[in-house]
């Protein structure tokens, strides 16, 4: 049965009782321009993607609740080894660098709204993660016009007039290669109704809308410029959800006629299931393979959400004190550059949450130093480039590689032999340091403040002279969770309970600059069901979006 698209129509909740075939339905509000995105032809490429991938999707979810529960029960992640030989192989590699790839060693990252965009491009990165997850706020506005910029920004016709009335243009000779991050599998799109081929219909995946869109619209486009369509894949937990994008990836490279290959993905290890299977995630993909990325935050906040029952040994001190060189942060990231290497694949740096303050020198010079330790140390542990979340940043860091690679493009050829890191040594989270009063605080104010920001569509926020995203805003609320359920106290002996933590949660009430049309209120309810409640929820921005983000009107 061939799938089918349905018209492009104003917001509704019907469901159509017959079918021809599978089909899509936009619900979502229609604003200027929209109708250039979600065309016929892009929709029925939309329609193909959920008719074919949307039930493994479904599996791959199942496979990691039922991962979660069984390393709550007490089995800890191992090596596969039912995938020893593919470990073993020393034959295979991966793709590697597409065009425009070949030198990664600064990247800049930021959502996709016009000025956002347009500052990325300016910036002199070699790269800019175009983010429509992490750093961006699901709103049916932030993930139509997201695809607008973008959709501008490839074919050089990208403007933005701010309300005081400044202009932004791209002005640089040599703009950064863009790569797209799609959401992650765990999201829907509820502005897009997917209805399969008995009538059934449910939410569209995040994954596949903003993959779908971004791809449709822009890889021949793409590639007439001279580089391709490139992506970051995040949230990734196993080889079989490397394979499902494998597949995607392939069948979209036909849908639209172009080589096989053409397609380079980089691969964020951001969970702790993930960094079992690095060789197995790069073997699945590597048709399609550029490089793996230690996406830091997230990966802390898979130790918390993963162990978060197993008791006192696996509970984490203040947030700012889980630095990359503590033993299990150590392990995972040497493990990394290792694996990519010996496979002939990229190995990306994360970012530093340090940002400069253009109107205080002090704080821009500890951003400063900071962020240059921390690239020095990525450099020289054989990372071929890094991120940076401010363009003040960029030459803070491509000096520390420069240093390191010097005329040379990337290490990919630098070998980790020396490096040989066991499950122990990935699960080693002991520091051995207090919970403070202050880093408790810390948390629940950072926590509450970002979601405020989110709910007004706002993903990527500084606060406290530090970048902010829905990675950082998870690991404090999960962190204030499993201090209530392990009978944490902190370093003055008060005991973490939830009457305390509500006590913090009205005192930062207290402490924000309160404003007409502010969301603190729902922010607070939203932290507390996150962080509050028995059940732990697998990610806040589920909870948030389904009760905050959908238009229903």
């Amino acid at each position: 049965m061939t799938p089918t698209a349905t018209g492009i129509a104003p917001t509704t909740n019907s469901t159509p009782t017959t079918h021809a075939g599978p089909a899509i339905e936009i619900t979502g509000r229609l604003g200027e321009r929209y109708d250039e995105i979600l065309t016929p032809d892009a929709v029925a490429f939309l329609t193909e993607l959920h008719h074919r991938f949307s039930g493994r999707r479904h599996d791959r979810l199942a496979d990691r609740m039922r991962r979660r529960f069984e390393i709550g029960n007490g089995r800890d992640p191992r090596f596969r080894d039912d995938t020893a030989a593919v470990r073993a192989n020393p034959d295979w590699k991966v793709a590697g660098a597409g065009p425009g790839l070949e030198d990664r060693r600064v990247e800049i990252t930021g959502p996709t709204d016009p000025k956002m965009t347009i500052n990325a491009l300016n910036s002199g990165a070699r790269v800019w993660l175009a983010d429509q997850e992490d750093a961006t706020s699901p709103t049916w506005k932030n993930v139509v016009e997201g695809q607008l910029s973008l959709f501008d920004a490839i074919r050089g016709q990208l403007s933005f007039t701010s309300p005081e009335g400044k202009e932004y243009r791209v002005t640089a000779e040599r703009t950064p290669t863009i790569v797209m991050r799609p959401r992650g599998w765990h999201l829907v799109e509820k502005h897009i109704r997917f209805i399969d081929r008995t009538g059934r219909g449910m939410a569209a995946s995040g994954s596949l809308v903003d993959f779908g869109l971004y791809f449709f619209h822009n890889a021949q486009q793409l590639i007439a410029n001279g580089s391709g369509p490139y992506f970051y894949i995040a949230k990734l937990e196993s080889s079989e959800e490397a394979k499902l994008w494998d597949d995607i990836f392939t069948f979209s490279e036909e849908y639209l006629g172009i080589a096989h290959g053409t397609i380079r993905a980089t691969v964020l290890i951001e969970t702790l299931p993930a960094a079992f299977e690095m060789e197995e995630i790069l073997y699945e993909l590597r048709d399609h393979c550029a490089g793996l990325n230690a996406g830091r935050w997230d990966y802390i906040f898979s130790i918390i959400k993963n162990y978060r029952g197993r008791g006192a040994r696996f509970v984490l001190p203040d947030r700012s004190d889980v630095t990359m060189t503590v033993p299990f942060m150590r392990a995972y990231t040497e493990l990394l550059v290792k694996t990519c290497h010996k496979r002939g694949a990229f190995a990306i740096g994360g970012m530093s949450a340090f940002i400069p303050n253009r109107r205080d020198p002090e704080v821009t010079q500890r951003a400063f130093e900071k962020v240059a330790a921390d690239k020095k140390r990525e450099a020289g542990d054989g990372f071929d480039g890094t991120w940076v979340a401010h363009p003040d940043l960029i030459p803070v860091a491509q000096a520390e590689f420069d240093a390191v690679l010097g005329e040379n493009p990337n290490q990919v050829s630098r070998q980790r032999d020396d490096v040989e890191v066991t499950p122990a040594q990935l699960l080693d989270v002991h520091i051995g340091l207090p919970i403070t009063a202050a880093g408790v605080h810390g948390n629940v104010s950072v926590a509450i403040r970002y979601i405020e920001a989110w709910l007004r569509g706002l993903g990527a926020v500084a606060l406290d002279n530090l970048m902010e995203d829905a990675a950082t805003a998870e690991i404090s609320r999960s962190q204030v969770w499993q201090w209530i359920h392990q009978d944490r106290e902190t370093e003055d002996g008060t005991p973490i309970t939830v009457a305390y933590i509500e006590e913090l949660i009205a005192q930062v009430l207290g402490e924000v600059d309160r404003r007409d049309g502010d969301r603190f209120d729902d922010a607070a309810e939203v932290f507390r069901e996150v962080a509050l409640r028995e059940e732990f929820p697998t990610f806040l921005t589920i909870v948030a979006y389904s009760r905050f983000l959908v238009d229903t009107e």
